[in-house]
């Protein structure tokens, strides 16, 4: 229910978006059209008109005078002039200009009044004109009110040692007042009624659009839900080619992983069982052993011999450095785990390693009469490793070795440069590992057969493992039963680069 809601209120606000940007549209639209049909009116009414003027002065001055013999303007020539003109156009209003731009005389000027002697219209947009022939639109001054600018055609006139200019305003105030007031009126009625068809049909329209354009949105919501509700394998079909391909692929590609983190957590569960019953085994059996043993030396400490007395510490020790190893085991693998040791890594000489390790190890493997050998080509350059880490995943592996090899067998150990990287191998002549449970030795906590022993936690291999991801490498094992097991990791060879 929550998640319609939330989609309803989506499509509601996409919606209201569509309208705001629409009416904002509209109105730029209707701005943008009343100016280019008011430029367009002008322009093709001064175009029309442009050789008035000129019409005008060769008319009516061929045998008239625009001034009669005192200099005085002829009021009777430019009284009939402008009623033949208003007669035909009443937009029209002619003004007699002299050289400088004053109004010398109009009809619909007030030529008792003070300021109307004072009226001078800017030359240069009637140069402009007469110039171009009227060719190009331009604006000149309203002489009824300077400060705005209208239409025009204007003609330059000498008659009788007498110059001037014939200055025709196109669109007059009271032309311009009318037609202002019809089309305030016809935009009202037509723009009102149609923005009201306009927005209904808009509106079904962009609820429609938003609909469809939403549906991908509405797929991924419902994934989405069927997920929550518990339907971890559902996922969007075709997510590429829907038309949120990113989210939706992102979408499935986060359930994968949710799914995956899942299954990887219940793993761990079962590991964390396994583990809890496997250390529960591995601790209660040397507990046993050592209270079993101490309870004896208790109960008949008279009766034992000295001999025996010997025999049964000697096994309560072992079993104590059992117990000892297995628990200094769990810690170091728990911190490796938790990325709580971070490798120090430095150039170091693996040969030296090799050399320690093998003297530590020639007596435990002298008292198991086992041959072991060290391998190593000459100039065995430096490695960049933790040397620390790299010798315990050493020892671990020796421990394996010299604990599965029988009697009279063979460990080698063998160094050997390979390209950019120093190869170390531990190889055994020991009962070797099926195939089956060769991938399983690695993992925490499993019990794996070697040969007809069966040993814990498998703690040591999983701490050589670890040790080798930390150090961006990895840990490869080669066995066949009745063949002996080898085990071999690489590390970087030391650049000064």
């Amino acid at each position: 229910m929550k998640n319609n809601i939330l989609s309803i209120r989506f499509i509601l606000k996409l919606t209201l978006s569509f309208l705001t940007i629409l009416l904002l549209a509209g109105i730029g639209y209707t701005i943008t059209s009343i100016y280019l049909s008011n430029k367009y009116f002008y322009e093709t009414t001064q175009r029309l008109h442009a050789n008035l003027a000129q019409d005008l002065i060769d008319e009516k001055f061929k045998n008239s005078h625009p001034f009669d013999s005192t200099g005085a303007v002829n009021k009777a020539l430019f009284g009939d002039l402008m009623h033949d003109m208003m007669a035909v156009n009443r937009a029209i209003e002619v003004y007699l200009l002299d050289e400088e731009g004053y109004v010398k005389y109009s009809v619909v000027l007030d030529h008792d009044a003070p300021e109307t002697k004072q009226k001078r219209v800017n030359l240069a947009p009637i140069e402009k004109f007469i110039n171009e022939k009227g060719s190009n639109y331009t604006l000149g001054d309203d002489p009824k009110d300077l400060s705005k600018q209208t239409i025009f055609s204007a003609a330059h006139f000498s008659k009788n040692g007498q110059e001037g200019y014939m200055y025709i305003i196109l669109a007059g105030e009271d032309f311009l007042a009318t037609r202002s007031d019809l089309f305030n009126s016809y935009f009202m009625r037509l723009g009102l009624g149609g923005s009201i068809l306009t927005l209904i049909f808009a509106t079904l329209l962009g609820v429609l659009a938003i609909w469809y354009l939403t549906r991908s949105l509405r797929k991924i919501i419902y994934a989405a839900k069927r997920f929550q509700q518990g339907d971890l394998q559902y996922r969007i079909e075709n997510a590429e080619k829907t038309d949120l391909a990113n989210v939706a692929s992102t979408y499935n590609s986060m359930a994968d992983t949710i799914l995956s983190d899942i299954e990887k957590i219940k793993s761990v569960e079962q590991l964390r069982q396994e583990l809890i019953a496997n250390i529960s085994h591995d601790l209660r059996t040397p507990l046993s052993i050592i209270q079993g043993y101490i309870e004896t030396l208790h109960m008949k400490d008279a009766e034992l011999s000295s001999e025996e007395r010997a025999k049964y510490l000697q096994t309560v020790t072992r079993s104590s450095e059992r117990l000892s190893k297995l628990v200094s085991q769990l810690f170091e693998y728990s911190k490796l785990e938790a990325n709580q040791i971070e490798p120090e890594k430095e150039p170091f000489l693996i040969s030296e390693l090799a050399n320690d390790i093998h003297r530590n190890y020639s007596l435990l493997a002298e008292k198991k009469n086992i041959d072991l050998q060290l391998s190593m080509q000459e100039g065995i350059p430096l490695v960049f490793a933790d040397i620390s880490l790299v010798e315990r995943a050493i020892q671990n592996l020796m421990d394996n070795a010299l604990k599965f090899t029988p009697e009279g067998g063979k460990v080698t150990v063998k160094i050997e440069t390979m390209d950019n990287d120093v190869q170390v191998t531990i190889q055994d002549s020991g009962p070797g590992i099926k195939k089956d449970n060769q991938a399983l030795i690695f993992e925490r906590y499993r019990q794996t057969k070697i040969g007809q022993e069966k040993e814990g936690t498998g703690l040591g291999l999983a701490i050589v493992k670890k040790i080798m991801e930390i150090h961006d490498s990895s840990i490869k094992v080669f066995s066949k039963p009745e063949e002996g097991t080898s085990f071999t990791f690489s590390l970087p060879v030391y650049s000064m680069a």
